[in-house]
This record gives C-alpha cells, structure tokens and sequence, in this order.
C-alpha cells in the first residue's frame, strides 16, 4: 500500500511537472511570441521607418514639388519683371509725350499742295502772281518767313528778293490753304524780253523745291541796268488764306 501511495505519488508529482513544463513550454512559446512581437514591432517601425523614408522620399517629391512650385513662382517674378520692363517700355511710350511737348510740327513740302496764279489787279504798276499752299498732311503745321522763289528762264534763272515785310508765324490747319504774292514788272519794252520757263518754289526752312507751270506774263522786260528786281512777300501777304 505504500508503495501504490508512493507512486501515486510519484504520478501526481510528474502530472505536477508536466504541466509546469507544459507552462515553461508555453512561456517560451509566449516568451518567443512576446520576442517576435518586439522583433515583428521592430519589422513594423522598420515597415513605418520605410513608409517615412517612402513618406520622406514621397516629402521630397513634395519638396521637389515645393521646388518645382518655388520655379514656377520664381518664373512668375521674372514673368512679373518682364511685365515690369513691359511697363518700362510703356513709359517710354511716355517719350511720345515728349514729341507732343514739342507742339506743332513745321509744315514740309510734302505736307502742301502748292499752286500758283494770276493774281495782278488792273491799275498795278507790277504784276502779281499769287502762290498757294494747301495743307493736305491732315495735321496742323506752322509757317514762317518767306519760301524761296525762282523763275526759270530761256537764260539763267531769275531768283525773288524778300520784299522786307515783317513775317510772322502761322498756323496752317489741315485742309487750310495760305497765300504769298509775287510781284515782277511787265515787259512794256516792245520786244521779246526774257521769256518765263517756269516757277521754282521751296517752302520756308525745307531743301526739296516744286516746279510748276508760270500763269503770269510770259515774258519779263530786258534792261540795262537790270530793271526793277522781282519780289516775293512773306507767307499769308496775299489773298484772305481759307
């Protein structure tokens, strides 16, 4: 009977065993468990660490973006200072102001139309033809002084003298006309005289001079001495101007 006991004993004892083996075992089972827990919480920080450094790679695409966005700004500046130089040169579409500071222009040859006529008056000791200057550039101009005046000739040619009137100056309106009279003494000499080819005129302060046909007298008196000068007045001395 004791000996049943004993190994009654004896079994209960190895139950007792077994299971605090069967404990140890399942100790280590959750110890490596709790072990790869730590390594499967390392593998996880290391999953987050390459999800940061992917989330980083993927901030320095952002970045990159920043970057590429801080191009796109600095792109925009330069655009704002090409803008700025655009306005730059608007202001010195502002020098155009300076050409209307300058006011009205000179009145050029290209600017008139230029005619002449038969303006003597019955009873006149001199004989007078009348020129004519048309505004036809479509903007008002200035003239002053006396244009140039010369007659052509089966000689040589025959140039005006100022007629020494004061000569101001004066605004030709677009489309308005201005008159000057030149004077020259009849040929009551009987003969052919110098015969009249032509009339030279060139407005005041321009080079560039028009010809045109002479509608006076055909012919000017042939004397000694020279005889009286032809004569030319300032701008506007004849007619009323239109």
């Amino acid at each position: 009977m004791r000996v049943h006991k004993a190994t009654k004993v004896t079994c209960a004892a190895l139950v007792v065993a077994a299971s605090l083996s069967l404990t140890a075992c399942q100790s280590d089972d959750d110890g490596g468990t709790g072990q790869s827990a730590p390594s499967s919480a390392a593998t996880v920080p290391s999953a987050d660490g390459g999800t940061q450094e992917s989330s980083g790679s993927g901030s320095g695409g952002s970045s990159s973006s920043g970057k590429t966005s801080g191009g796109q700004n600095a792109a925009s500046g330069t655009g704002s200072g090409q803008s700025g130089g655009t306005g730059g040169t608007g202001g010195s579409g502002g020098s155009g102001g300076s050409g209307a500071a300058g006011g009205l222009g000179k009145c050029r040859t290209s600017d008139l139309t230029i005619t002449a006529s038969d303006a003597t008056v019955g009873g006149d000791p001199d004989l007078t033809v009348a020129v004519q200057f048309k505004n036809r550039s479509g903007l008002d101009c200035t003239l002053s002084g006396y244009a140039g005046v010369d007659l052509k000739t089966n000689y040589d040619p025959v140039s005006a003298k100022r007629s020494g009137e004061k000569a101001g100056t004066s605004v030709l309106k677009a489309g308005k006309s201005t008159y000057f009279g030149i004077h020259y003494p009849a040929n009551k000499t009987g003969g052919t005289g110098v015969r009249i080819m032509g009339l030279l005129v060139t407005p005041p302060d321009e080079t560039r001079t028009v010809t045109l046909a002479w509608p006076g007298a055909p012919s000017l008196p042939v004397t000694e001495s020279g005889g009286d000068p032809i004569t030319v007045g300032p701008i506007g001395s004849a007619g009323q101007g239109e």
